[in-house]
Parts: structure tokens; sequence; C-alpha cells
């Protein structure tokens, strides 16, 4: 449950940004972990360090189309002077029992191919006659009038050291190495090395499932006709989104009219697919404000220690604020203010944080770094609020975009960035240097 039901705050308390992410990351939990197929694994955090069982490559091969030699006989060759080799043969990647090449001997070989007993290195087909005669194989000539048998002879124009063009047993990774530490994300790259070294399946902590749904009876789907009083939801579509973006499953149910019984019942019924519930909109002191109608008293029978507390941030925008959990099994949830500004910029100080938590990452924090303003006039902020502005960052530079108006929407589409604005600081001055979140 929220560490909020053990403080003796009050509803007049005024959090800082900092408490209240404190008290969501002091309980939110990383999810257990589960045995999942690789590709099911994708974006998922490992549980466990994982060794090499078989070497990479698992034999000497060869890195190109060509024929594989005894460094002696093919000493001194030239186009002038080529040695002349008896062909005994092809060797083909994945080709069972295999050749061995003598004295005199060469065998056709294929990329990947392992190089057989007896050679030592690899010519490439361009340095030699490919088996035809008539000097070395080049462009088309090379694609087109190679043999379709390996039989007879071929001319070797060019010497070769030994193991040109091989590529050894375990360059890559040997048995025993350590492939992947816990605590690595899975992405392609790591999901192709597991497969290489024969794993196919891994213990991981799974994707958070995380429900998103927006409240309030002035919302329209997307494409459907808008009626007088109202707007598109736009909320709940921004934050399925970022929590995917975040590492989540995530699940939008769509808008949710200003009914307290309506919405309790909605998420009672998205608890089975939840690891965490996220709301839009009804957290502030209005008279239709339903979700702190429907979810300031739930769990305080049923299920002890459970209840959402909602309560004032001094930050802005954002400053109301909803958390704690639900259900039985004491599902997290995060109440989100409704404005879509306010929705998103809390969404990236204090969602996104859990989600990353939930997948068991250490580091769950946007990057941050400093950057110099540049605008044209000083930016003012409330005093005792933390503000966060839109702006874009590029070269050590961030600038404003758009207002302070925690409704606009499109200034936000253009953002990358959000500019910092300390508690005590009422006044930037252009040029100052400002500490930024990097979003993107």
């Amino acid at each position: 449950m929220s560490t909020a039901a053990t403080r003796t705050t009050g509803p007049d308390h005024l959090w800082t940004v900092d408490e209240h992410l404190e008290d969501i990351l002091a309980t939110v939990r990383p999810l257990e972990p589960i045995e999942l197929q690789l590709l099911d694994a994708q974006g998922c955090v490992l549980v466990e360090d994982i060794t090499v069982p078989v070497s990479l490559p698992p034999f000497d091969n060869s890195s190109m189309d060509g024929y594989a030699v005894r460094v002696t006989d093919v000493a001194g060759a030239s186009e002038e002077f080529p040695a002349v080799l008896t062909v005994i043969g092809d060797v083909a990647a994945g080709q069972g029992e295999p050749l061995h090449v003598g004295p005199g001997e060469t065998a056709r070989i294929m990329t990947g191919a392992p190089l057989p007993p007896g050679a030592e290195a690899v010519v490439p087909v361009e340095w030699t006659d490919g088996g035809l005669g008539g000097g070395p194989v080049t462009g088309m000539r090379a694609r087109s009038q190679a043999p379709e048998a390996a039989t007879g002879h071929v001319h070797v124009y060019r010497s070769a050291e030994a193991r040109a063009h091989v590529r050894a047993k375990g360059s890559d990774v040997k048995v025993g190495d350590r492939a992947l530490d816990a605590g690595t994300v899975l992405g392609p790259p790591q999901i192709a090395l597991l497969a290489a070294i024969g794993r196919g399946t891994v213990r991981v902590r799974p994707r958070p499932r995380v429900v998103v749904m927006s409240t309030g009876s002035e919302l329209v789907q997307p494409d459907e006709q808008l009626g007088d009083g109202q707007i598109y939801d736009s909320n709940s579509f921004a934050l399925t989104a970022a929590a995917r973006d975040a590492g989540a499953i995530a699940y939008r149910v769509g808008a949710v009219a200003d009914d307290a019984e309506t919405l309790r019942d909605t998420i009672e019924d998205q608890l089975v697919r939840a690891d965490l519930l996220v709301t839009t909109g009804g957290v502030s002191v209005g008279a239709y404000d339903v979700v702190k109608e429907a979810l300031s008293s739930v769990g305080d029978e049923d299920e002890e220690g459970a209840g959402i507390d909602f309560r004032k941030l001094a930050m802005q925008p954002g400053k109301p604020q909803g958390f704690g959990s639900i259900g039985p099994d004491h599902i997290p949830l995060l109440a989100l203010p409704g404005n879509p500004v306010s929705s998103y910029v809390s969404f990236e100080l204090f969602v996104r944080p859990a989600i990353r938590a939930l997948m068991g990452l250490d580091d769950v924090h946007r990057p941050r770094t400093r950057a110099t303003l540049t605008t044209d006039k000083a930016l003012t902020s409330p005093k005792g609020r933390r503000q966060f502005l839109r702006g874009t960052y590029a070269d050590g530079a961030v600038t404003p975009v758009g207002g302070a108006g925690s409704h606009l929407v499109a200034a936000l589409a253009l953002a990358d960035a959000l500019i910092v604005v300390p508690e005590d600081v009422e006044s930037v001055e252009p040029g100052t240097e400002v500490e930024v979140v990097l979003l993107g």
C-alpha cells in the first residue's frame, strides 16, 4: 500500500515532487520473474547471468566463398605461375562428413562452411579461375560461370597466409564466457545472442501490464462526431503510447462518464489484466471529480491497507495527484489530472518511473542535463512551485515551446524536453543555465 496511508500529513499538506515520487517508488515492487520464450522476452529484464554453453563459432569456418587450401601448396602463386590444385569436392554449410585436404588438393568451400581437416586457409574464388581456366574469376564471371560441381583442377593466382579468411572457433565467445548480465534489457541483438548459444527460453521480469483510462462525460472518441461542449479524448491515447514507450504492455480503456459507480465497476473489471492502473481526470476539487468520489473509500473495508490518497503537489502543471493501491492484490493506481499537458508531465515524472521499477530496472528516470536557456524574455514561475515547461533541446541549449498553459497540446507535440524551474526561483533570464529533462 502507499506509505502515505501512515503519514499524518492531512488534506492540506502540500507535497513536494520528490516526496510524491519517493512514496511511489517505495511502494512499487518489481514483478516476479517468469520463464519466457525468446521473442516473448523482448523488452524484458534478465534476472540471471547467462553463461555461454557452446562457443561461437562452434568450429573453424570460412568467411568467404572460395577454396580451402594448404599454405605450402599456394606459396608463391601468381598470375604468371599459378598453383594448380586437384579439387576433391565441395564443403557446404551444414555438411556432415568432412573431406580431408591432402598435399596438392583443395576443396571448394562456401561461406560459413567448416574448414576441412588438412586445410589451413581459404583463398577467395576471385583469386582463382573457378575451375574454368583462363585467369582469375571476377565480376559477373565470378557469379555466373563457376562450375556447378567441384571437379578437376583449379588455378590459384595468389598465395595465402595460415588462417586467412578463416573464422576461428570461439572467436566471438567461448564456452564459459559471460554472455549477458542480470539486469540486461533484452533487445534484438541480445535475443540474437541467446538464440545463437542455444537458449530457447530465458528467465526475466515480465513487461508490466498497464491499464489507462480517462474520465469525463465530455470526452468523445476520435472519428466520432463532436457535440456541444464535447472534446476528443487525447489523454488515454497519449498515456497508452507513453506506457508502451516506457516498456509496458499497455491497454487503453475508452473514456468513462462522470459516474462514480460506473468508474468503480470499470476499474474492478480491469484489475484482472493490470499490474498498474492509470486514470486521468477527476482528481481536483470540482463537483464532478468522480475519481476522488469513486476511489477515496475503495478498499477501506474489503482490502486491508488498500486505498487511494489524493494530494496536492507543489508543482506546475500537475498540482492534483492521487496514488495508492486497489483490489485484493493491491494493484498500484496513479490518478493524474485531466488537462493534457498536466497529464503527460505527470506521467513522465511519476508513472514512467513506476513502470520501470516494476520491470526491475535500476535506473528508472529520464536522463537529465544542464542547458543554456535561449529565449527572448525571462521566464516567470510561481513561488513555491516546481515548474516544468516544455522545450526543444539541441547542442547544449534549450528553447521554450508554447506557454505555461496546461491545455496546449500542439506545443507539447513539438517538445522533446522539460525545462525545470525550482520552487525558489520566480524568474529565469535568457542565457541562464537550467536543468532539463530529456524526453526522447
